[in-house]
């Protein structure tokens, strides 16, 4: 097959059933029992967290080595076969789902830790090591690697998906954690983007053109990611407001004065009624702010004494300390199973999971506008937030059964996602783009530079094998 820079193959469909014996043939001469076609596998690797279908591959592959990618993706190329990346399959948004067949390449199974260099705050892993393994193996060293998305995510993924989470208002997201990726492109060549140094003026930014790509330029195989030091001491709370926008003004005063808060996390009143009956917590019931301070003992009791007066000042208070470590970990065990605690407030509802971002000056806007859009809807749709970066979560829980409540459903993801694009904000701040928000790249980012982002498609995988279906339409 012949391709110009300009045109990428344009998939229809799924391949034949000859066409996925031979491919399977081949794929199990050189991978053995590492190779499944088995339903229940291919079902599982088709996964997806909300409610859109399953698409499983024709087959998976277990890849344990470098070389285990190198010849799949060689295979796959001679064979015209899609190529879908897999990690533990927490993403949000179809990024695992085969629509047009071909191979799920597991790469779970890759999960050693390569190198940690202390004295440089960095390390070196394969793509299936999860952020909670990375940071059990750092346990004694005194570093941690802070980016914590709730699940348990690889760290493949998370570079793939640009991740964040919790801790992202104080260290960053991925795209600025990752200093370098080791990536197999669509001619089956190993390659690495860039090296350990903090900075870099030499060429192209090849890491952080991988990074955020969702696995549609190629596989990555290895990331070497910056580490931080273990604060000396850590202050969690909760704290209730009297609203929605008292607590997004809350988090703006905090962040425009120069606060250095760890985790700043907003729970709507629906949100803290689920965590307490799924956690068994005792939380009032009211808009609610949870948050973190990392530094010295005395900073942090500083941190914690200034952020009080911020809130106090937007009529805030009844705060909540979580000073020992089992307190802390209770809190953000909650929080992280938060996703869960929202589906049972409506048992047999699948959730919409959804999430915007916009600048923090617009937050208390945004987040006022949907729970406006919510109450006229009549959906149960509770909200969570990353509300320090202004990245914030909406969860519609929707009876699969009922056309009109799906309908709803998409209607007010539809419309969350232009007004956070209106508010100069982005239709997803850390889920990705995978399948479902393709509809709104053209809205975010202009039809030149979708067209752009195609051109680089087409240029680093002319004949469209890696995730085929994702981010936008070929």
């Amino acid at each position: 097959m012949t391709s110009s820079f300009l045109s990428v193959r344009k998939r229809e469909g799924r391949p034949s059933p000859d066409a996925v014996a031979s491919l399977n043939v081949e794929l199990a001469a050189r991978f053995g029992n590492r190779f499944s076609a088995s339903e229940a596998i291919r079902q599982q690797h088709g996964h997806t967290l909300t409610w859109l279908e399953n698409q499983p591959p024709d087959s998976v592959v277990f890849a344990e080595t470098r070389e285990d990618a190198v010849d799949l993706v060689k295979i796959c190329a001679r064979h015209d076969a899609p190529i879908i990346p897999f990690g533990t399959g927490s993403s949000l948004e179809g990024h695992v789902n085969a629509p047009h067949g071909g191979v799920s390449l597991d790469l779970s199974r890759m999960n050693h830790i390569l190198a940690v260099n202390a004295e440089d705050l960095d390390c070196v892993v394969e793509p299936g090591v999860t952020r909670t393994q990375l940071n059990a193996w750092l346990h004694d060293s005194g570093l941690f690697f802070p980016i914590d998305p709730g699940a348990d995510a690889s760290l493949g993924g998370m570079a793939s998906t640009r991740a964040s989470g919790t801790n992202a208002v104080r260290y960053g997201t991925m795209k600025d954690l990752v200093l370098s990726l080791g990536v197999v492109t669509a001619d089956g060549t190993f390659l690495r983007t860039g090296t350990r140094a903090k900075k870099s003026a030499a060429g192209y930014d090849l890491t952080h053109l991988f990074v955020g790509a969702e696995g549609t330029l190629g596989v990555v195989v290895e990331v070497t990611l910056k580490l931080s030091g273990l604060p000396e001491a850590v202050s969690a709370a909760t704290c209730s407001v009297p609203d929605v926008r008292s607590a997004c003004n809350t988090t703006i005063e905090t962040i425009q004065s120069g606060l250095p808060i760890a985790r700043i996390e907003l729970l709507d009143t629906l949100s803290v009624r689920a965590f307490n009956a799924y956690s068994h917590l005792s939380l009032p019931e009211a808009p609610m702010l949870i948050v973190e301070f990392h530094g010295t003992d005395s900073g942090v009791v500083e941190q914690a004494r200034r952020f009080g007066d911020i809130v106090t000042g937007n009529g805030g208070g009844n705060f909540i300390w979580a000073t020992r470590p089992e307190e802390r970990t209770k809190l953000w065990k909650a929080r992280h199973d938060g996703f869960y605690a929202q589906m049972a407030l409506r048992r047999g509802a699948r959730p919409f999971a959804t999430d915007t971002c916009v600048p923090i000056s617009r937050l208390a806007d945004c987040v006022e506008e949907t729970l406006a859009d919510i109450a006229a809807t009549g959906l149960v749709a509770p909200i969570v937030g990353h509300v320090g970066d202004g990245n914030f979560h909406v969860s519609p829980l929707v009876d699969m059964k009922n056309p009109k409540e799906i309908e709803a459903a998409e209607a007010f993801a539809s419309r969350l996602a232009h007004r956070a694009i209106a508010m100069g904000g982005t239709c997803t701040g850390e889920h990705g783009v995978g399948q479902k928000k393709i509809a709104y790249m053209e809205d975010e980012h202009g039809a030149a530079a979708v067209d752009l982002m195609r051109r680089v498609k087409a240029a680093f995988d002319p004949q469209n094998l890696f995730n085929p279906g994702k981010i936008f339409a070929v």
